[in-house]
């Protein structure tokens, strides 16, 4: 009897016992993929943070800096039904080295662009500037679902929390750093260094996925239209509940949620520190994420994960709520990092989830609507905020939107049970029967 009873609670465990935190980083081609992602993520942030202050400093027009998100936003999405479907027909790897080479060569003409021998800028001013911005934002739509696919076939399926864990912290590493490395090097040594140096982070990124093994493209169904292959991602998720469930809490937690884009003012008028705070400021919210990535590592929420997904976009929402209301800067750090924490445990879920749930040959088309969910959700968020911060004023808006926030969590949880007694371990014992 008491043996029976210690099986079935050993069970109900979250991997607390003999979870290895470690594991996928003990498979090659998985090491490779991070530091690939390292690289690229790097070089990605930095180019958005040099191109931003060089069009700054060319206009000196807060619009000209919302049209570059434009610029990127709308080729990016407009493509990602196709890029899904590319990377479920196509050679993955390729897929990705293609479109980062796509990427490189974008950068490259802003570094040409910026050479003012040239002329070019003196004779277009910054057209040809967002004209490499929509060639970017083309690029990652590509290159998301054919990552996010490919991340899949370089594990085992019982490693899919630990791999996303992984994928999630390094990105947030990388774009901490990025930033960072640009803001340095464009303030001393110029606007050409910087794309020099992205540069070189795509380089090192290129050469460090050919290391990566090819694996084989899945078998596609036969019959189906071009039509049939790009909906069917979207009427895949739109039919699954926990898919659709997890993707639409965090769209709609960066939808109403985004004090992020606020930042700025509260910076100058709240809490009076400057762009070196708004430096700090910014960068709270991805170093709680690290620091969550590392937590969930070693005890990843799998037996209750729909639970926990629930808590941490409340979490999220009490935080920014919270933020709202602070008038110190170090409370306002800690709460923003507190934001970035419990919004980890949503994407970390909602990846495992994806990558679980997802049959192999429909990865990259499921991905892609994932992004339009959440990378549509990141230019209308801060469009939502804007607008609600003219309309309601500052503090009211952001309050208002992490009140919304808590209100989807709880609708959610109402009308998307199997959500919220979602178990990750049960779904992966399941696939593998």
């Amino acid at each position: 009897m008491r043996n029976r009873r210690k099986t079935k609670n050993s069970h109900n465990q979250d991997f607390s016992d003999k979870h290895d935190a470690y594991a996928v980083l003990r498979i090659s081609d998985f090491r490779f993929f991070l530091t690939f992602r390292f690289f690229t993520t790097i070089a990605f942030q930095m180019q958005s943070i040099v191109v931003g202050w060089q069009v700054y400093e060319l206009t000196r027009d807060p619009l000209a800096l919302g049209l570059i998100g434009l610029a990127e936003a709308i080729p990016n999405i407009a493509m990602a039904l196709f890029a899904g479907h590319a990377a479920d027909k196509y050679n993955r790897k390729r897929i990705i080295l293609i479109f980062t080479l796509l990427f490189f060569l974008g950068t490259a003409f802003l570094f040409l662009f910026s050479v003012k021998r040239l002329g070019i800028i003196a004779l277009f001013g910054v057209i040809p500037i967002y004209a490499v911005v929509v060639i970017s934002g083309i690029s990652r739509a590509f290159i998301y679902p054919a990552i996010i696919a490919l991340m899949a076939q370089l594990v085992p399926r019982q490693l899919y929390t630990n791999s996303s864990t992984w994928n999630s912290t390094i990105w947030h590493i990388g774009a901490i750093t990025g930033p960072a490395i640009g803001g340095i090097i464009y303030g001393f040594f110029g606007v050409r260094i910087a794309y020099l140096s992205v540069l070189c982070f795509l380089l090192l990124a290129l050469l460090v996925l050919s290391f990566v093994r090819n694996r084989p493209v899945p078998p596609m169904v036969r019959g189906e239209t071009l039509f049939q292959r790009l909906s069917s991602g979207l009427k895949f998720v739109l039919s699954n509940q926990v898919l659709l469930g997890t993707m639409s809490l965090d769209m709609f937690a960066v939808l109403f949620g985004g004090a992020v884009a606020m930042l700025p003012v509260f910076a100058a008028e709240v809490l009076m520190v400057g762009p070196q705070g708004l430096g700090f400021l910014r960068a709270a919210p991805m170093v709680g994420a690290v620091m969550m990535s590392l937590i969930i590592a070693h005890r990843p929420p799998m037996v209750r994960a729909g639970k926990y997904m629930m808590i941490g976009v409340a979490g999220f929402g009490l935080s920014i709520i919270c933020f709202a209301l602070s008038g110190n800067f170090y409370l306002s750090l800690l709460l923003l990092m507190c934001s970035g924490m419990f919004d980890n445990i949503s994407v970390i879920i909602r990846s495992t989830a994806m990558q679980l749930i997802t049959p192999d040959s429909m990865r990259g088309r499921v991905a892609s609507v994932n992004s339009i969910f959440i990378g549509s959700s990141n230019e209308i968020g801060s469009f939502e905020s804007g607008l609600a911060a003219k309309l309601m004023g500052l503090i009211p808006s952001v309050i208002f939107g992490g009140m919304m926030t808590l209100l989807i969590v709880g609708i959610t949880a109402k009308k998307a049970p199997l959500l919220r007694k979602l178990n990750l371990r049960m779904i992966g014992e399941e696939s593998k029967g």
